[in-house]
């Protein structure tokens, strides 16, 4: 049945739904970790003692964790279109000056977090109003054949050719299959969160003994891996129970990864962490290959876990080699009010430095897969049989010929 003009379809509005919600959770995260978290952090007095050394402020870095699953979730929201990206992307450097700016002012108690979720979830809401208006004007959340490329009289799944859409506009954005998509900015997301969710498990403190910091990164953590599963299952070319099922094992193994990742000790965390993170990528790049149009070769699934096990973990250590040479982190910290690291430690941000690592593998597992070949996918086929370039060819619609073409 076709969609009535001016309504969207219920999988755009439900993934709608789906990545609003997961962004408003995070702001609940950010606004806890504002109000109840960074006041755990800071030291009590100037007393060279009390001086704060290195991993002191773990609970900025959640902060801007819970900041990026602000951004992944507003962009699982739009379907990673542009209209959405650009906004989420804007609302996350906006965040990160505001962050800065209500941490100087230290609130604390549950009034002050009840109105920062409150400030929050009106900048989600005001920047899904945007993009739900700003798709309303391209048309692309409307009718379905406005998001396939189909034609009007045609319903979804009907026999008709999708007309070619030569200025670049849905027909010729999203020839995936999927309506109003864009797999290869969900896919990304979704890797991006898959190395956030790795950084919030290894986030530490000195100590590493805070009652709040086990609890803290788990949530953190968790959340951003309902991000990925949830992007990477919005990025799947065909809709299946095989595929579903194989979102809910990852959730459910990454859930358990994460728990035993902080299970470990502090300075072996690293190796099972990087195990867990390969699994994940591995899982999100194998739920979003292509579908029947092409042929891939599971051998070469085998070039990921290498890539997967050292690219993460080889970028986060040079963005991290890369804060610490620049002084963004002391800058964030003297905007805050907040004492500065001393000790000879570097004040570093490992959230930040993930983002950057998460950025550039989801680059590397973008790409098209070594092994995969593809073909164009067959002509639809008339209600005879016949393709519609036979069709075309030999003046046959699929309807039987009147006469014999025998003389006799």
């Amino acid at each position: 049945m076709p969609t009535p003009p001016g309504h969207a379809p219920r999988p755009v509005i439900r993934l709608a739904a789906v990545g609003t919600g997961l962004a408003g959770v995070a702001v609940v995260c950010w606004a806890v970790g504002m109000t109840r978290w960074q006041p755990l952090t800071e030291p009590a007095g100037p007393w060279s003692e009390r001086l704060p050394g290195a991993h002191t402020y773990w609970a900025r870095d959640l902060r801007f964790l819970a900041l990026v699953a602000v951004v992944s979730g507003l962009v699982l929201a739009g379907g990673g279109r542009r209209s959405w990206a650009l906004p989420a992307v804007l609302l996350g450097g906006a965040a990160l000056v505001a962050d800065v700016a209500v941490d100087r002012a230290d609130p604390t108690g549950p009034g002050a977090t009840v109105l920062l979720v409150a400030a929050g979830w009106l900048a989600v809401g005001i920047t899904a109003t945007l993009g739900v208006r700003r798709d309303a004007q391209t048309g692309v959340d409307g009718p379905v054949h406005r998001a396939t490329g189909a034609d009007p009289g045609n319903p979804p799944g009907g026999a008709g050719v999708a007309a070619p859409d030569s200025r670049g506009g849905p027909a010729a954005r999203h020839r995936s299959g999927v309506a109003g998509r864009d797999r290869t900015m969900l896919t990304g997301m979704a890797v991006v969160a898959a190395v956030s969710a790795l950084v919030a498990v290894l986030t530490r403190s000195p100590t590493d003994r805070e009652p709040a910091l086990g609890p803290a990164t788990l949530v953190t953590g968790l959340l951003l891996l309902t991000l990925t599963v949830a992007g990477a299952l919005a990025a799947v070319p065909g809709r299946g129970r095989a595929r579903s099922a194989a979102g809910c094992g990852m959730a459910a193994v990454g859930g358990v990864g994460l728990l035993l990742v902080r299970l470990v000790g502090p300075a072996d965390r690293l190796l099972p962490a990087a195990v867990l993170g390969a699994v994940l990528l591995v899982g999100v790049t194998a739920l979003t290959r292509p579908g029947p149009d092409a042929v891939p070769a599971w051998r070469r699934y085998a070039v990921l876990v290498p890539v997967t096990l050292a690219a993460p973990l080889a970028l986060w250590y040079v963005a991290l080699l890369v804060s610490a040479a620049f002084p963004l982190g002391a800058s964030l910290t003297a905007l805050a009010g907040n004492s500065p690291v001393g000790g000879g430690d570097p004040d570093v941000l490992p959230a930040l430095a993930g983002l950057c690592a998460g950025l550039g593998t989801a680059l590397l597992l973008t790409r098209p897969l070594p092994g995969v070949t593809r073909r164009p996918a067959a002509p639809p086929r008339c209600a005879a049989g016949t393709t519609a370039s036979t069709a075309g060819r030999t003046g046959r619609t699929g309807s039987p010929p009147t006469g014999s073409g025998r003389r006799r």
